[in-house]
């Protein structure tokens, strides 16, 4: 993170962020537990900002407070992933279809290309982290232009999850060639106002990867955030 950015943030948003960033990284693991003020000695604050953020946290699933007994990094299940992706293909695929009938200019759609493009570099590369880094920006962009904030509220608090899932299986999978190939054809059917093509593009795009993940997470047997 930028280290100006993170001065001008408040105590509660840096704890936030940082223990975000041990959940993704699996410094914090799928179903361990931890007290408050083992947190706070990791982070080096004080407890109230880490309270603050677990709160936070537990409201996008990520973690549970349990009286008495500490915090807890609560596991998804493969079922689970299922289920979360069967929401977002629905959600995301109306934003799609809403984007397309909004007739946007190419100029608004600039940051879903760069998204696009950046994948393609990074697949050349073979630099599967940035490119996932591309991809979570390409789907955050997509639900924007969707226009509907209860769907951007929604997939907010899910992506996460996904998000955790997807980085944990990420180097067991083949490269993610067709998901860019399915981001152009989405972003086409965007830019020339086909609604339901954008719509039907971008439902197939995540029923694919919905069972890549979910085989994986059954295959290898595993229980991630």
């Amino acid at each position: 993170m930028n280290t100006v950015l993170h001065k001008q943030m408040s105590s509660s948003q840096r704890a936030l962020h940082e223990l975000r960033e041990k959940i993704f990284s699996g410094e914090l693991a799928p179903g361990s537990d931890h007290l408050e003020s083992e947190l706070a000695e990791q982070l080096n604050m004080s407890r109230t900002p880490v309270r603050e953020a677990v709160l936070m946290l537990e409201g996008q699933g990520l973690l549970a407070l349990r009286p008495r007994k500490g915090v807890r990094v609560l596991p998804l299940s493969p079922e689970d992933m299922e289920e979360i992706y069967d929401v977002l293909t629905e959600l995301e695929s109306l934003a799609a279809e809403c984007a397309a009938r909004a007739l946007l200019k190419e100029e608004n759609l600039q940051s879903l290309s760069s998204a696009i493009d950046d994948m393609d570099v990074a697949i050349a590369n073979n630099d599967l982290d940035s490119w996932a880094d591309a991809d979570d920006r390409f789907h955050t962009e997509l639900v924007r232009l969707g226009g509907n904030s209860r769907v951007n509220s929604i997939v907010h608090m899910m992506s996460d999850q996904v998000r955790r899932a997807r980085m944990s299986t990420l180097f067991m999978r083949p490269l993610p060639t067709k998901s860019n190939d399915d981001h152009r054809k989405v972003y086409d059917a965007i830019k020339n106002g086909e609604a339901q093509i954008a719509r039907d593009t971008h439902r197939e795009h995540r029923l694919h990867a919905k069972t890549i993940i979910v085989e994986l997470l059954k295959k290898h047997r595993l229980r991630f955030l």
